[in-house]
């Protein structure tokens, strides 16, 4: 007897309908849809739907393996580099229709995203195993999520993209 064959998994409407319906359900305004097998997985594919108001603290990963990919596939992102004091340095806002539509983000560099449209839903590639961010890998100058501080910091990263 044969087994049965593989089926593709289509990434269409109906899945990013479907994640981005459970992000806005989320009480931190975002959802995952992993492609990869579970946390131990070398290689992490996945899909990242994320609502306008939620909150991503600023991070970065010391791993020289940990790169991150991400490519809008609907939406809008708004994506914020620091320097190592907390200094903003460089904005991007990545489309899915747009000039830009992705980053490559090399291990190291401080960063978070934000939602600048509802239903933002993007693509994200990066190495495996997953592993709880380390309190070096934190940005000590940014509030926690959940925080009191947090939702005023997370209105002054999105207003930068006001006329975005």
């Amino acid at each position: 007897m044969s087994a049965l064959p593989k089926i593709p998994l289509l990434i269409d409407q109906a899945l990013l309908d479907a994640v981005s319906l459970a992000a806005s359900a989320s009480p931190r305004r975002r959802r995952n849809c992993n492609f990869h097998a579970g946390d131990a997985a070398p290689a992490h594919r996945l899909l990242n739907a994320i609502e306008p108001g939620s909150y991503l603290p600023p991070h970065r990963h010391l791993d020289p393996n940990k790169d991150e990919t991400m490519v809008v596939v609907r939406g809008r992102l708004g994506v914020v580099f620091f320097d190592d004091q907390g200094q903003v340095w460089q904005t991007a806002v990545l489309a899915a229709a747009g000039t830009v539509c992705g980053v490559n983000i090399p291990y190291g560099l401080y960063h978070t995203v934000l939602a600048l449209d509802p239903g933002t839903v993007m693509l994200e590639a990066k190495a495996g195993p997953y592993l709880p961010l380390l309190e070096n890998e934190r940005a000590t100058w940014a509030p926690g999520e959940g925080e009191p501080a947090a939702a005023a910091y997370a209105q002054s990263l999105r207003e930068r993209f006001a006329e975005a």
